[in-house]
Formats: C-alpha cells, structure tokens, sequence
C-alpha cells in the first residue's frame, strides 16, 4: 500500500504539473491573473483562492472515484506481487504513450473550459468551476498518460484512503498553478510569465515521463525481483536518450 501511495503521490504531482501547459493550463493563466481580475471588478487573491479550493475538489472527486474502484479491487484479494506487476505493465505503457510508441499523439482529449464563464458568473464561480475541471483531471485535455497512471496507482493501492490521498495531491497541486501568474500586473508581465513557461516546456515533458519511468522500474523490482528491475531500468535510460534526441512539435510541448 505504501509503495503505490509514494509512487502514486509523486506521479500525480509531477502530472498534474505537466497540466499547466496545456492551452487549457496556459488559457487560465492568461484568463485569471492580478491584471485580468482588476478589469472585471475582482480580486485575484479571493479568484485564485476560489480556482485552488475547486482543484483541490476536483482532485477529491477523482480519489473518490478511483476510491470505489480500490475498494473493489480490495474485494478480488489480490497478492501485492501481482497488483506491483499490474502496476509496472501500467506504468510501461503510459510511458510508451508520452513516447509516441503507439501511435498516440498528445495531447487528447482536446476541450477546455469555457471562458464565457468569466464574462457570465461572478469570480467565486468560475474560479471553483474552472478549478473543478482542472482538479477532475480527466475534464479538459490530458498532457501526459502520467494522468492515467496515477488513477492506476490510485486503484492498486487497494485502499479507499490511498486513492483520496493520490487524488487530492493531484488536484492541489492543478490548483496551486493559478498563482504561477501572481506576478501578472501588466501585459509584459503575463508575456514574462508565458516566455518562462515556454523555455520550461520540454522540461515539464521529460519530468513527466522520467517518473513514469521510474515507477515502471520500481513496480517490476518489487513484482519479479531486481534483475526484472535492473532490464526495466536499463530499456527506461535508453528511452530517456532517445526522447532527448527527438525535437517535439510545439504541439506535444505546450
């Protein structure tokens, strides 16, 4: 239970951070800052206090659903050995899905939240709506198939309790990226703010697979012992080369 909370925890945050450069991620950053509040009449710290506590709910919501899967799982009784090699398989693949490796291309699930919202509702309620959506994880699009290792990690710990936790980790951690804009005062500052990001891009992409990576090599040294941990370890250092060869499109970094 402990190993799929650690990894769980550490795959969700590092996940949930790849979010923020979705144009999802990056519309909000220009959508809910100090400068964009101040011209509708809002304060950013309450609107940002609102986005964050609707991430964190979001995030919760994501547990819970990934909580009652858990408590299924629970029921079949299954060894820690095989729900570690389950999760290995899982963490190989979504691996191979940020690589390219079968033939699906990030990001997917292409929708965004809409931005009628902020023209429509007051800052209380888009700022908890849109945070919902981005906490939920799986409502606009999905930079990384790190999101979908974190909800496998969050079933196999066979524990309602460990998937709350997976979840709201990823939600407060979706959350906490409105305040990446605090600084956001003036149209220089929020392209400040956007040419940072820019240069963090394909950074953010190669976290996010490195600890997809490295829940794959852990899982299969728990699972089938180290020398399965040690030829996992070996095939992740040879992807890692291979991805920081390849030139991704701005598409797959933004």
């Amino acid at each position: 239970m402990y190993l799929f909370l650690t990894l769980g925890i550490l795959v969700a945050a590092v996940s949930a951070g790849r979010g923020v450069w979705s144009p999802c991620g990056l519309s909000m950053l220009s959508s809910i800052t100090p400068m964009t509040e101040a011209g509708r009449g809002n304060r950013f710290s309450v609107t940002a206090r609102w986005f964050l506590a609707g991430g964190i709910v979001g995030g919760l919501c994501l547990g819970a659903v990934a909580a009652g899967a858990a408590s299924l799982l629970a029921l079949a009784d299954l060894s820690t050995t095989v729900r570690w090699g389950i999760g290995a398989a899982a963490a190989i693949v979504t691996a191979g899905i940020d690589l390219g490796a079968f033939g699906i291309e990030l990001p997917i699930f292409k929708r965004q939240v809409n931005d009628a919202w902020l023209r429509t509702y007051r800052s209380r309620v888009y700022g908890a709506g849109f945070g919902w959506q981005i906490g939920f994880g799986v409502a606009t699009y999905i930079m990384t198939a790190g999101v979908f290792l974190t909800i496998a990690l969050a079933i196999l710990g066979a524990s309602p309790l460990v998937a709350v936790a997976i979840g709201a980790t990823f939600g407060l951690v979706r959350g906490s990226a409105v305040y990446i804009g605090r600084n956001a005062t003036s149209p220089a500052a929020l392209n400040r703010v956007h040419e940072r990001l820019d240069a963090l891009a394909p950074a953010s992409r190669r976290l996010a697979l490195t600890v997809q990576l490295l829940a794959a090599v852990v899982l299969s040294g728990s699972a089938f012992g180290p020398a399965a941990g040690l030829v996992v370890g070996l095939a992740s250092v040879g992807a890692l080369v291979v991805s920081g060869r390849s030139q991704p499109s701005r598409a797959a970094t933004a």
